[in-house]
This record gives structure tokens, sequence and C-alpha cells, in this order.
């Protein structure tokens, strides 16, 4: 044992044990106890807790597991697999240890690892593919190590750089991850993982390419990407594509920009997979509605200005009356082209002239930049200034705001934001 902590000086015998059905005693019903028990049933153990009172957190377990209100006695480890004993009482907790290495019996005792013959490690879990991924690690007796392992551990999972790619042949599988608004570190922490364990990446010119980078060089990717009026590869050939690729037993991560669900066609994906019995799953994104106003300073809603906002696609007719017709912002997507009859509808609807807009191009990316106006000239405005997809255009009151940005180009009613891309 190490004279500091009292935690073996050999090498430990790492081991993850199934614990399913088999009895295992907690002796003791303070917090540690309840974390241990709670552990324990998470992991399907038949638990037994002997202590003379509970504390709520183990009250709350109560229905999933066996309490017998009293001291515990040695006697109790007979017929365990495993015992964990934190009464808080050091006479006891060696007592319990003491039997249990009699019967050959792993005990773990929380006061002094010492005196048991086992160890619980810090353990970071996450799901991939269905399958449960469990690292487990001690840190040679010391807490504060062990959580910042934890920690560092679980940053390595999340961020895409841990090797999670299946390497067994099983069942393929397809999983739609809303990449954001274009900056990697705007995509999600789920989307970072499944892309880490991807096969097949299909994916769109608006999604966070640069991602892409970060992949095993055996992944294949394959590029969809779409600009306005020219779909060189068509929905449908999109559809088949994460079929066949997951049909093959293949991982198929659609990576997509903003999220798949808001004008992102992701329903359509989603029916096809599911129409040919491939298991989907759908990782939402922060969508380029919200998203890229917020990097021009232009919240979608404000108090005093907007309680709501609708979300239109804008290239191609809307249905002007009734939009025409709502307090609130409106947020056009894919819309520069149909901006002069979008805008004259609306004013033909009875639009106010001088309700203001805001076109933003490029959100989140290097060239940002946001043109306004208002709703009698924003058309000409955007013409003149070269405005082009991908931008969101914002109609209402908010779009006025101008928030924390760097703005120039007064004259002309252009704005450039001084892009800062994170490091």
């Amino acid at each position: 044992m190490s004279a500091e902590r009292g935690v073996p000086v050999a090498p430990l015998y790492p081991l993850h044990l199934d614990v399913t059905g088999r009895r295992v005693l907690v002796a003791g019903g303070g917090p540690v106890a309840a974390r241990r028990a709670r552990d324990l049933v998470e992991a399907g153990a038949d638990v037994l807790v002997v202590a003379p009172a509970v504390c709520e957190d183990l009250r709350d377990l109560l229905p999933l597991l066996t309490w017998q209100a009293r001291e515990v006695d040695p006697a109790d480890v007979a017929d365990v697999w495993l015992v964990h004993t934190a009464t808080g009482d050091p006479a006891a907790d060696a007592a319990v240890a003491a039997a249990a290495d009699a019967l050959h019996v792993w005990c773990v005792v929380a006061a002094e690892a010492a005196a048991g013959s086992a160890w619980t490690p810090v353990v970071v879990r996450r799901d991939v593919g269905g399958a449960a991924v469990t690292v487990s690690a001690t840190a040679g007796g010391d807490p504060r190590r062990a959580t910042g392992l934890r920690e560092a551990l679980s940053r390595w999972l999340d961020s895409g750089a841990a090797p999670l790619r299946r390497r067994r042949p099983g069942r393929g599988r397809v999983t739609l991850v809303g990449g954001g608004p274009g900056e990697v570190d705007l995509l999600t922490l789920r989307g970072r993982r499944r892309l880490a364990e991807a096969d097949v990446v299909v994916v769109d010119r608006l999604a966070p390419t640069a991602v892409l980078d970060d992949l095993d060089p055996d992944v294949v990717v394959v590029d969809v990407g779409k600009t306005p009026d020219h779909h060189p590869v068509p929905q449908d050939e999109i559809n088949r594509l994460l079929v066949e690729h997951a049909q093959a037993g293949r991982h198929v991560v659609r990576l997509k920009g903003g999220d798949p669900y808001v004008l992102g066609r992701g329903g359509e994906e989603v029916l096809a997979c599911r129409a040919a019995g491939v298991d989907v799953e759908v990782v939402p994104g922060v969508t380029s509605a919200f998203a890229v106003p917020a990097a021009a300073g232009i919240p979608v809603t404000h108090r005093g200005l907007s309680r709501s906002v609708t979300v239109v696609s804008g290239h191609e007719d809307v249905d002007a009356a009734a939009l025409a017709a709502l307090d609130g912002t409106l947020v056009l997507l894919m819309g520069v082209t149909m901006l002069p009859r979008t805008a004259d509808g609306l004013l033909a609807a009875g639009k106010a002239p001088d309700t203001p807009v805001a076109i933003v191009e490029n959100g989140w990316r290097a060239g940002q930049r946001t043109t306004r106006g208002t709703l009698a000239d924003i058309a000409v405005r955007a013409a003149q200034a070269g405005v082009r997809n991908p931008a969101v255009i914002v109609v209402g009151a908010v779009a006025a705001l101008e928030g924390l940005a760097d703005t120039v180009g007064e004259v002309t009613g252009t704005t450039t934001v001084a892009y800062r891309p994170h490091s």
C-alpha cells in the first residue's frame, strides 16, 4: 500500500462487471451509499441496503431496491457478489470488509481505501450507435485528479477526437446532424460524437465543412451541396444514397447546415429511411433563422418590439396577406432572389413601408455582412450592395437593432461585421 493514500503500489487489474440480477450489499444509508446504490440499480443489480435509516436520495430509490432498517451484520455478506460499505463507522466498515475477505467477496470501503479489496473508478459513459461506451480511470487515490480525469475524458469523447467508429460489421443506420450556421464550435457535442462514429458523411455546402478534416482518412465523404436553383444531386438521389449505404451496414451521417427540421428537408430523409427499414436518428442543430441574425446583433424577439417570430422559405412565393397581418418578426431563408417580389407583395398587402429590414449574408463566416433598409427600399439597397446567398432576411422592428455589432458603411445602409473566428 502507498503510505500517502492507502492505494496498492502494484498496478490494479481493471475489470468491468456485469451485475445484472446479482445481489450486491450496500452497507450504510448516507449520501455516499446513495450514490453507490443508484449506480448499481442503473446497472441492473439486485441491491440490498442495510442501515438503520436512509437519506432522502436513498428513499427515492426504495421501489428499485431492498432496504433492511437495522445495523449491518458481517453475516449479511453471505450470498452477495459485491459489497460497498459506507456506514460512517470505521469499526463496522472494517468488520464488513473482513467478512467479505473471508468469503472471497470483493469489497469497496468508501472511507478507507486500504481496508477494501476493490476501488470505484471515475466513469464516463456515452451512447455510441445504440451501444454504451464506458471509459473508467483511477487516479492513485487522489479525488481531485480523478475529477480532472473525468472532465478530460468527457471532453475527449464529445470533441470528436476519440476513435468511436465501429470496427465490427453491424446494422447500418443514418444520423441527420444539424451543423449550425457554419462555425465548427457551434456544432453540438452529440453532433461531433456522431461524426466521430461515421463511416460515410453526406454533406451540404453550408455545413461546417472544416470538421471533415478531423475524420479518419477512410471515411467516405459525399458532397451533395446545393445552391439556389441548382441541385446537382436531387433530393431523391440523396435519399437513395443514405439508404443504400446504411443497408450495406455503414453508419451514415447526413451533415447539414442549420437544423435538419427547419427548411432542411430532414423530414423527407427520415421518411425515406423509415420506409426502407433503416434506423434513423436526428441530432438538432442551431438554426440559421435565429443564429445568423444573432451574429449581426439582431434578436428575433425583443420585449416591447416583438413577441413572436415566423420563419418562411423565401425562395418561392409567400402568402403575403397572411404574413403582412403578423405583428412579430418575419425571417426569410433563401429569399434573396425573390426579395423584390416578396417586398412588393408585403407592401401591397398593407405592411408599413417603413418596416425595418436587415439582410445578413454569410452569418458566422468570413465576409459576414449586414444590409439594412426598410421594406420600401430594401430591394434597391440589396441590389446596390450586391447581396447574395447565403443570407437571412429579417423583417420587423427588431431589424433596426444593431446589438453589439461593429459597423461601418452607414451611408450605403450596409453594415460589415468584423468576423472573429473562435480559436
